[in-house]
Formats: structure tokens, C-alpha cells, sequence
């Protein structure tokens, strides 16, 4: 049965299989919306304003809107729909709503958001039953009021920085629910201005991001002081046909290298794990590979973060609708069917398989990369 592999029976100081090195893999290209709108209102901003410039230097394609809404972006054909609105950029305020934060358990105390959307097609997505209308990649102009609104949450957390295991991460902010931040950088510089603030703030937070990229040249020489984790969203390579537009795992990895280097806190973020034929020795391969890029970093301050896949009834008919052609296995009938925090269903793996992954995977890091905290497993 996929997903059941018989245990592994080598001892547990047993090295990992070593897969040979690739060749050098060349770097996704960097995403150019083939649409970009402005509202007025962001070009009252500063970032706004920046963001434009930036992007009319691209020799992108912008049209100023003469409001503030976003309009012209459904078609009666969801695919269609789909496609223009991963093409479109949008330039914009973030509303009010965002400057009230919530807990992101079990990540971090609070999330915070500097877009919304993904130029990414990954056939997992997890936004897909989260986001409402078209998934048009919006950035947000007002920058200085949403970095400048963090202040008034630090000390408050409830989720990571009341934690005994994770107080010394002190309170932490995530910035990479509702997008890719580093995905989109070279468009809007939001992610680099982030992490300047947190260098220069003085107390002990901590600014989370996560991504499926790999352009981490602009960050490595900023002023980060170690307040900001930069963790890579990795997986097997046999989940690769599922991660349309985002960077090779191999770029991923050497990025993490670089990262870590630069003095980095890092992360390995392992998801979604899937329960394919022979996800033991894939997964121990993806860590074993992480482990040679990270070989030999000084001061390694590394955490791993285990999230296994899992779906809504909602985001499965979003999924399907984008992505008809998918075999990603979404069954019903294979899964455990669980409420979530709001009440809904969510779809995830058997109590047992469950088990048998998080000791597996587990294990493997412990061997192979002892430095890891693994921070969770859901």
C-alpha cells in the first residue's frame, strides 16, 4: 500500500544513503507578471511609490487605475480565471483588517502580512480555500503603518514566545501565511525592508518567513542582527511535478547554505509531506542533501518545521478547478477526517501512518542534522 514502507532496520548511527550530487541546477527564472495595476491610494505611499518605480524600470506593463478597486478580474471559465490572475501584480492598501493581528499557531505569535497571494503554482496550495476571488498577487503599499503597528503586539504573544521550548525566540511575527515574500522581493523590496526593521529593533523579536525561492542575494548583506528566520519550504524530489513556478529544490537548498552563512537563523520547512511508494528513502534523501548544504556553517541556529499534507473539502474543488490534471492524491476514503479550529473538515493521513512518518522523519533529522530544533509536527 503507498505510504507503508517497511521499517528501516539499519541502526540508528547508521550514515544516511548519500544520492550522488546534481549537476548545478540553473535558477528559477524570476516571476514578471504580465499585468500590473495601481490603485491611487498606494501611490500615496512611499513603498508605493518605490514599488512603481521598480517595476516600470523592469519594463513591466502597469495601468494606473483611476480607483481603488480591483475590478474586470472573474471569467466564466475558472482556468481562465485562473491563469490572468496569477499573471496580475496589483499594487495596493492594505485594509484596515490587517493592521489587527492574529495568532498563527502553531508558527508563531502573530501574523502579519506584507501581500496576499502567490505567483507560485503549487497543486497543494494551501490558499486556495483561504483566499477569496481571484488569486491576484496584491502588495501592499503602506508599509511603514504595517511595520510600524508591530510594536504595540510585541511582549503579547501566546503561541511560540510562551512556549518554554521557544521563549528565546522571544515574540515572533510571521510574514508568510498569505504569500511568498522572497518570491516576489525583486518587485517590491518589502521582505528586505522587513528584515532592516527588525535588525534595528531593539528587543527580543523575531521576524519569520518562509518561501519556495531561492533569490536570497539582496538579503544576505542586510543588517539582519539575526532577528529574522528565513526558512525554505522543501519536499521530496518526487513532489516536484506539484510545485509549478517556484524555484529547483536544489537552488532552495543552496540558498538555505548561503542564508545560514550570512548568519541566519534558518529553517527547513518539510511540507506538505506525502505518503508516495518509498517516502522513506525520499525524505531521507531531501535531508541527508540539506545536511551537505549546511556542512561546516558556523553558528548554525537551525529549526525544521514537519507539515503533512492535508485538505478542505473547499480547497480540493478550488484545486481541482485549477488544476484538473492533477494526480495528487486527494481521496477522501484514505484520509481521517478531523475538524478544524473554525469548525470545518480537513482531510489528513491515518493516525498510524501519521505515527510512522513523524518517527521516521524525526529520526532522520536527528541523525543527519542534530543542530535542528524541530519546532513541530502537524
Amino acid at each position: 500500500m503507498p505510504g507503508m514502507d517497511s521499517l528501516d532496520l539499519r541502526p540508528p548511527d547508521a550514515p544516511a544513503a548519500r544520492p550522488a550530487r546534481e549537476p548545478a541546477a540553473r535558477p528559477a527564472r524570476l516571476w514578471r507578471p504580465r499585468r500590473v495595476l495601481v490603485t491611487p491610494a498606494a501611490l500615496d505611499h512611499a513603498h508605493g511609490r518605490m514599488m512603481l518605480a521598480r517595476l516600470e524600470g523592469l519594463g513591466l506593463p502597469v495601468e494606473r487605475l483611476p480607483a481603488n478597486r480591483l475590478t474586470g478580474l472573474r471569467d466564466a471559465d475558472p482556468r481562465r480565471a485562473y491563469a490572468e490572475a496569477k499573471a496580475t501584480l496589483a499594487l495596493v492598501v492594505a485594509p484596515p483588517t490587517k493592521l489587527r493581528l492574529q495568532p498563527i499557531p502553531p508558527s508563531a505569535d502573530w501574523r502579519f502580512d506584507l501581500a496576499e497571494g502567490c505567483p507560485a503554482h503549487c497543486q497543494y496550495c494551501y490558499l486556495a480555500g483561504s483566499l477569496s476571488g481571484p488569486p491576484v498577487t496584491r502588495v501592499y503599499a503602506n508599509l511603514d503603518a504595517i511595520l510600524g503597528n508591530l510594536a504595540a503586539y510585541a511582549g503579547r504573544g501566546a503561541v511560540t514566545s510562551a512556549s518554554a521550548e521557544r521563549a528565546a525566540e522571544g515574540t515572533t511575527f510571521e510574514a508568510s501565511c498569505y504569500t511568498d515574500p522572497l518570491g516576489i522581493e525583486h518587485l517590491t523590496g518589502s521582505l528586505g525592508a522587513a528584515i532592516r526593521h527588525f535588525g534595528a529593533w531593539d528587543a527580543p523579536v523575531q521576524l519569520r518567513a518562509t518561501t519556495k525561492f531561492a533569490a536570497v542575494e539582496p538579503l544576505l548583506g542586510l543588517p539582519h542582527n539575526r532577528r529574522t528566520r528565513l526558512r525554505f519550504s522543501v519536499n521530496a524530489r518526487q513532489a516536484a511535478r506539484y510545485e509549478g513556478g517556484t524555484a529547483p529544490l536544489a537552488e532552495r537548498l543552496r540558498a538555505l547554505g548561503a542564508a545560514a552563512r550570512a548568519g541566519y537563523p534558518v529553517g527547513l520547512t518539510i511540507a506538505p509531506i506525502l505518503a508516495f511508494a518509498g517516502w522513506r528513502e525520499a525524505y531521507g534523501a531531501l535531508i541527508a542533501d540539506a545536511a551537505r548544504e549546511l556542512a561546516g556553517v558556523t553558528d548554525l541556529d537551525l529549526t525544521a518545521e514537519l507539515i503533512t499534507h492535508r485538505f478542505t473539502p473547499g480547497s480540493k474543488a478550488v484545486l481541482e478547478g485549477w488544476y484538473p490534471g492533477s494526480d495528487l492524491p486527494m481521496d477522501e476514503a484514505a484520509r481521517s477526517r478531523k475538524l478544524t479550529k473554525f469548525g470545518g473538515a480537513k482531510y489528513v493521513y491515518p493516525k498510524d501512518l501519521m505515527a510512522e512518518m513523524r518517527g521516521s522523519l524525526t529520526a532522520l533529522l536527528a541523525r543527519d542534522l542534530p543542530a535542528a530544533r524541530v519546532l513541530y509536527w502537524t
